[in-house]
């Protein structure tokens, strides 16, 4: 789905940003005088990308396209960025940051999720600068999960924002890593969480989507994250109940792209990243059926407009899009959080 030109477009977006140190937008709790810093000084792996959680999954994106086309030109420097941000001293310090006082909600869950992400690729990619990354990245990431861990019991009713606050959409991200990184007892909770806070859910108001400043859909990312919770036959039930706008005449306006009035706000900007985050969770939630089921063609009609519309967005003419974008686009792209097998979900 993704050729080499489109990966090093996308990998060059990431390039021009992860080490931009301005504009910067920092959600920085401070506790006294010491903590007025820059943001190279107090998250010295990821203060790029005007924000922590774009600086994250723009590193995501470079180990993504250098593990999946090793040979591109755009690699090496890649790899160079990586390993220049990445290193054990500064996250250490990061580890620290996401430690310190007064930090209990810093990038939960959105944030986190994604770091979880990024330590799940550099495991899975057999390269031996991978494994010295992933090596650096276990503080953070064990202070990550412990922080998730300690929060998901607490978390009484499901957040079903269009934004950084939504519970599915990182509960999705979250349950790839504890399946990839065999962590039993977080896929559990996670799994756990997942149906006690959606299994009961019926007719979404997907009439009411979107919201003005959405990046995701909070229907479409319930679906896609039970489909990874349920089995295939209860799922497709499931799926039935909650949302029985999909068609079975195989027409895809039942969920159009939305249309972003002004790539150059920051906020209004979140609606092109909808049309890619919408494409991959159609796509996700079309895994998750059998073949033949009549409701996939209107899914996938759905899914191809959204792609369509989204990429078309991607083009780093203005930062407030371009500093992210990319990331999305290569998620969708390169089929990530897709099913490595047919269907592969565990029944209630």
């Amino acid at each position: 789905m993704l050729d080499v030109d489109a990966a090093e477009r996308f990998a060059n977006l990431a390039l021009a940003c992860v080490h931009r140190e301005y504009p910067n937008k920092i959600a920085h709790v401070l506790n006294a005088d010491a903590d007025v810093l820059p943001p190279r000084k107090l998250t010295p792996a990821f203060y790029g990308c005007y924000d922590w959680h774009s600086s994250v999954h723009g590193h995501w994106l470079l180990a993504r396209l250098a593990r999946t086309f090793p040979d591109a030109g755009f690699t090496p420097r890649a790899l160079a960025a990586l390993n220049q941000s990445l290193t054990e001293e500064n996250l250490l310090q990061e580890s620290a940051y996401l430690r310190g006082e007064g930090r209990a909600t810093f990038e939960r869950p959105y944030g986190l999720a994604w770091l979880l992400q990024l330590c799940a690729e550099l495991r899975e990619w057999d390269h031996p600068q991978a494994s010295r990354l992933a090596d650096n990245l276990r503080h953070i990431e064990i202070a990550a999960v412990e922080r998730l861990m300690s929060w998901l019991p607490k978390l009484q009713y499901p957040v079903r924002s269009g934004e950084h606050s939504q519970s599915a959409f990182a509960l999705g991200l979250m349950l790839d890593y504890a399946r990839i990184t065999g962590l039993g007892d977080f896929s559990e909770l996670l799994l756990m969480k997942a149906r006690r806070f959606y299994l009961g859910d019926v007719n979404c108001p997907l009439a009411y989507e979107p919201s003005g400043e959405d990046f995701l859909s909070p229907s479409l990312a319930e679906a896609d994250v039970m489909r990874r919770a349920l089995s295939t036959d209860d799922f497709a039930a499931w799926l039935q109940k909650f949302m029985p706008q999909i068609p079975v005449n195989g027409d895809g306006e039942w969920l159009r792209p939305a249309v972003s009035p002004d790539p150059c706000d920051g906020k209004m900007a979140h609606l092109d990243g909808l049309n890619l985050s919408r494409a991959w969770m159609l796509n996700g939630i079309a895994a998750g059926l059998l073949n033949g089921d009549e409701r996939l063609s209107a899914i996938h009609a759905a899914a191809e407009a959204h792609q369509y519309a989204g990429l078309a967005a991607v083009t780093g003419e203005h930062y407030e899009g371009g500093h992210w974008l990319g990331s999305f686009a290569v998620y969708l792209t390169t089929g990530r959080g897709m099913p490595r097998e047919p269907h592969e979900t565990e029944p209630v």
